[in-house]
C-alpha cells in the first residue's frame, strides 16, 4: 500500500513539474465546464471555441481534455480556455474533460454562398446605377445568410439589424478608415475654400494658357497623376479636384478625366520605389519568403518583380496612347462625344447638384490669383512626403553607408504612418487656405468658414458609399469569400500558367472584395509559398524557380489593382468618381472595358511569354505595339468640339 503511494505521489510530481497538468482522478470532481461556440461557423474554416470552468487552476497547470477523440490540452487564463475546431458537417462536437462530457454543434455555412453578397452589390450597382442601396443589400444578405444558419428563419431580421452593429459600425471603428474619411473631408473643404476665393479660377486661366484643347488638358490630367506618385489616395483626390474645372472648360467627359485620374493613381503608386505603398508590399511579401530557401530579401524580390508589372506599366502607357492618338471606344467614345458635341461633360445622373456646384464657384469682386490655390495644394504634396519622412525616420537606415539612397527612402517612406502623414498635410492646407483667403482677398472669415463647411457637406454621399463599401468588405472577410475564390485555383496547375492564373485570381478576389490591399494581404503569403514548392517538386533549377517567382509577386499586386480598376465597391474608384464629380456607376462603365483591353493583353503578351522565359526587353514592347495597334485600328476618333484645335 505505501509503495502504490509513493508510486502515485511520483506522478502527480512528475504530472505537474514535468507536464504540467494532474490526472483526472487527482482533480477536483466538482468542477463544471462549459463550452462557447462561436455564433457562426464557416465550412472548411476552423472556428474558435471558448472552454470555461468554474475553477481558477494554476497559471503553469495544463488539463488534459479530448475532442472528438483528439486529446489536448487547456491552460487556463482567467477561467477560460480558447481552441480552434472545424466544423465538417452537422454532426455534434464532443468534448469530454474530467470525466464530462459536453456536446456542442453550429451548422456551418456553405463556403460557396460567400460570393453571393458581393455578386449581389456589384450586380445591382451596375443594373440599378444606385450604389449606396446596392451596397447595402450586399451587406445585409451577408449578415442575413450567417443568422440564418445560426438562428433559422428570424435570422432574417437579426441580420437586418446587424448590418448597423457588426459591420457599419465596426467599419467606422478602425482608425485607417477614419484617417481616409478625415482626409477627404479636409481635401474636400480645401477644394471649396480655393475655389470661393478665386484660386481654382486662376489656376484655370493659368492653365488654359498651355491646355488649349481637350488634348492638351488630359495630356495635363496625366502627367500631374503621375507626378504625384507617393499616395494613390492624395494623387486622386487633389488631381480630380484640380483639374475638373480645367477638362470641363475643354468639353472633356468626367468619365474620362475619373478614369485618367483612377488608372494613374494605382499603378503608379503600386511601382514606384517611394510611395506609401511599399511598408505593406514589403510586409506581405515577407510573409510569404520568410521559410522559403530564397536568397534574396522582400526588397529585393520587389525589385525583381518590377520587371513583370506589366498591367500597371501598359496601363499608364495605354492611357498616354488614347490621349494623344484622340481615339476611344466602348461606352467611353460615346461620353466624350457627348462632352465635344453638346458639351455635356457629365452624365444623365450628376453626382454633385447645381446647388452645390455654384458655391465652388468664385466669390464675386474677388481677383482670380493662382497661388491662392497653388500654394494649399503644394502644402498637401510636400507636406505628406514631410510627414511620410518625420514618420518613418529610422536614423540607423539612413546612416548606413553600406545601402543605395533609393533603399533607405523606400524603407522610410514604406515603414511611415502614410494615414498621419495625409492628415497633417491636409490640415495644415485647409488652415493655409483659409488664412490667405482671410488676409490676401475680400473673403471674410465666416465666409471661409461656410466654404469650409460646404467643402464637408460635398463629401457627405462619398463617405456614406465607402462606410458601405468597407462593411461589405468586412462582411466578405467574415464569410471568408477570399478563401473560397482561392479554393477555385486548387494546385495541379503547372508552374508555367501559375503567374496567369495568380494574375486572374488577384482580380476576382480584389473584384469581390474592392480591396487591393486586402487581396495583397491574403493572397501574398499563400501564392509565394505555394508557386516555389510546385516549381522546386517538378524540377526546375533555382533561376528558372526565382524567374516565375518574381512573376507571382508582381501578378499579385496588378491582378489586385486590376480588380481594383473593374469594381464598383472599390473605395479607390468610389474616391476617383467623387474628386472627378463623376457619375460613380458611370466611371465604372466606361473604365472596366479598358481596364480588362490592358489586363487582356499583360497576361497573353506579358505574363504567361516571360513565364516561359522570354525577357521582358521583348514583352513589354511588343505588349506596347498591341496596344497601340488596338488604339489605332478599334478605337474611333473623338468628334471635334466647336472652337477647338484639337489635332486628330
Amino acid at each position: 500500500m505505501r509503495g502504490i503511494l509513493i508510486l502515485l505521489s511520483v506522478f502527480v510530481f512528475l504530472g505537474q513539474s514535468v507536464f504540467g497538468f494532474l490526472p483526472d482522478s487527482i482533480q477536483t470532481q466538482n468542477a463544471s465546464f462549459k463550452v462557447i461556440p462561436p455564433k457562426f461557423s464557416i465550412e472548411s474554416i476552423p472556428a474558435n471555441y471558448i472552454l470555461k470552468t468554474d475553477l481558477d487552476f494554476p497559471l503553469n497547470e495544463r488539463v488534459l481534455f479530448t475532442v472528438d477523440g483528439n486529446i489536448k490540452f487547456a491552460k487556463f487564463i482567467d477561467k477560460q480556455y480558447e481552441f480552434e475546431y472545424l466544423q465538417l458537417d452537422n454532426r455534434p462536437m464532443v468534448l469530454e474533460v474530467l470525466g464530462k462530457k459536453i456536446e456542442t454543434v453550429v451548422k456551418p455555412v456553405p463556403l460557396w454562398v460567400s460570393i453571393i453578397p458581393p455578386i449581389i452589390a456589384i450586380i445591382l450597382a451596375l443594373i440599378f446605377k444606385e450604389v449606396i442601396i446596392s451596397l447595402f443589400l450586399g451587406i445585409f444578405v451577408g449578415g442575413a445568410i450567417l443568422h440564418v444558419y445560426a438562428d433559422g428563419f428570424s435570422g432574417i431580421f437579426s441580420g437586418f439589424l446587424a448590418t448597423i452593429q457588426d459591420y457599419i459600425l465596426p467599419s467606422l471603428n478602425d482608425s485607417g478608415h477614419l484617417s481616409v474619411i478625415l482626409f477627404s473631408m479636409i481635401i474636400g473643404a480645401m477644394v471649396s475654400v480655393i475655389s470661393r476665393n478665386g484660386g481654382m479660377q486662376g489656376v484655370v486661366n493659368y492653365i488654359s494658357k498651355f491646355a488649349k484643347n481637350a488634348k492638351t488638358g488630359q495630356l495635363a490630367t496625366w502627367i500631374l497623376g503621375v507626378a504625384i506618385f507617393f499616395d494613390d489616395y492624395a494623387n486622386t483626390l487633389v488631381v480630380g479636384n484640380t483639374m475638373r474645372p480645367v477638362t470641363d472648360r475643354l468639353r472633356v467627359s468626367r468619365e474620362k478625366l475619373a478614369y485618367i485620374v483612377d488608372s494613374t493613381a494605382a499603378p503608379i503608386a503600386a511601382i514606384a520605389f517611394v510611395t506609401t505603398w511599399i511598408g505593406a508590399e514589403l510586409g506581405y511579401i515577407q510573409d510569404g519568403i520568410k521559410n522559403l530557401d530564397i536568397n534574396e530579401n522582400a526588397y529585393n524580390v520587389f525589385i525583381n518583380s518590377l520587371q513583370y508589372s506589366f498591367y500597371p506599366i501598359f496601363t499608364l502607357a495605354f492611357i498616354l496612347m488614347i490621349i494623344l492618338m484622340n481615339k476611344d471606344y466602348g461606352p467611353m467614345l460615346k461620353a466624350e462625344n457627348r462632352a465635344r458635341i453638346e458639351g455635356k461633360v457629365e452624365g444623365d445622373k450628376v453626382t454633385i447638384s447645381a446647388e452645390e456646384v455654384e458655391k465652388l464657384q468664385p466669390m464675386d469682386g474677388i481677383r482670380h490669383n493662382p497661388w491662392n490655390a497653388v500654394i494649399p495644394v503644394l502644402v498637401v504634396i510636400f507636406g505628406t512626403i514631410i510627414g511620410l519622412l518625420v514618420t518613418g525616420w529610422d536614423s540607423e537606415v539612413w546612416n548606413d553607408d553600406q545601402a543605395l539612397f533609393s533603399r533607405k527612402l523606400s524603407h522610410i517612406i514604406g515603414n511611415a504612418d502614410s494615414y498621419v502623414a495625409l492628415l497633417w498635410s491636409s490640415l495644415s492646407a485647409l488652415s493655409v487656405a483659409i488664412l490667405m483667403s482671410v488676409s490676401f482677398t475680400k473673403m471674410k472669415i465666416d465666409e471661409a468658414i461656410d466654404s469650409m463647411l460646404n467643402g464637408f457637406k460635398t463629401m457627405l454621399p462619398t463617405i456614406i458609399i465607402l462606410v458601405l463599401a468597407w462593411s461589405l468588405a468586412l462582411i466578405t472577410e467574415h464569410l471568408h469569400t477570399a478563401d473560397f475564390i482561392t479554393n477555385l485555383l486548387g494546385d495541379s496547375f503547372p508552374p508555367i500558367l501559375f503567374p496567369a492564373i495568380t494574375f486572374l485570381l488577384a482580380a476576382g478576389v480584389a473584384f469581390s472584395t474592392g480591396s487591393s490591399w486586402g487581396t495583397m494581404a491574403i493572397l501574398y503569403p499563400l501564392m509565394l509559398p505555394a508557386v516555389w514548392q510546385i516549381c522546386q517538386q517538378t524540377g526546375m533549377d533555382y533561376d528558372q524557380s526565382l524567374s516565375i517567382f518574381h512573376n507571382v509577386v508582381s501578378c499579385v499586386l496588378a491582378g489586385s489593382v486590376l480588380g481594383d480598376h473593374c469594381s464598383p465597391i472599390s473605395d479607390t474608384t468610389i474616391l476617383s468618381s467623387l474628386a472627378s464629380s463623376c457619375n460613380h456607376i458611370s466611371h465604372v462603365k466606361t473604365q472596366m472595358p479598358y481596364a480588362l483591353t490592358v489586363g487582356t493583353v499583360a497576361i497573353f503578351v506579358g505574363t504567361i511569354p516571360a513565364a516561359a522565359g522570354v525577357s521582358s526587353l521583348i514583352t513589354i514592347p511588343v505588349g506596347l505595339i498591341i496596344l497601340y495597334l488596338i488604339v489605332k485600328f478599334y478605337g474611333k476618333d473623338v468628334a471635334i468640339a466647336k472652337n477647338s484645335t484639337d489635332d486628330l
